[in-house]
């Protein structure tokens, strides 16, 4: 569909949308979808989700939306409590997969950098220590690009072995050499 060169009615464009995309969504919105993590299966999680975009707020600051960063400060501690984690450990939520994959290397690799004696947010990574980054081939997708964005380089990533079950073998052989 080529690009309109002039504004469309709202409702032509709700309509339209509904129909080009017919027969393109994935049917997840109930209690038996048991695959991906994608969203709302309960009512009240769908009627969250509607909540959500009707209001628009940017949680990330207090001042830009006091509520929703009262929720999120709830969830969070609830979180730690359930999971029995530090109550001052820190947290956060992400917009997806890929995002949480690139926090959590980012976090990662601050920490093995500082361990290693290297401030990576004062020195950045030229001439920083090597990382690597140790999955399996049964890793999701968006690894591999969070690796690239942090600037880990594809090479970073040591691949796991597994056995027929598709676990990690006792005692991977790769972990010694990397020691080494």
């Amino acid at each position: 569909m080529p690009l309109p060169e002039a504004g469309t009615d709202p409702k032509t464009v709700i309509d339209e949308l509904v129909a080009m995309t017919e027969g393109g969504h994935l049917g997840s919105a109930s209690g038996r979808f048991f695959a991906w993590v994608i969203g709302g299966a309960l009512p009240s999680a769908l009627a969250a989700d509607w909540l959500t975009s009707t209001w628009d707020q940017n949680s990330a600051l207090y001042a830009c939306a006091p509520a929703a960063a009262v929720v999120e400060e709830t969830s969070g501690a609830w979180l730690k409590e359930l999971l029995d984690l530090p109550r001052d450990a820190s947290f956060a939520f992400t917009t997806g997969c890929q995002l949480a994959h690139v926090t959590s290397l980012a976090a990662a690799r601050h920490r093995v950098l500082a361990q290693a004696g290297w401030d990576v947010e004062t020195d950045g990574l030229v001439g920083a220590p090597a990382i690597s980054v140790l999955a399996s081939e049964e890793k999701h997708g968006s690894i591999d690009r969070a690796i690239r964005f942090l600037g880990l380089g594809s090479r970073s990533l040591v691949p796991l072995e597994l056995d027929e079950l598709g676990r990690i073998e006792p005692g991977a052989s790769v972990l010694e050499r990397l020691r080494s």
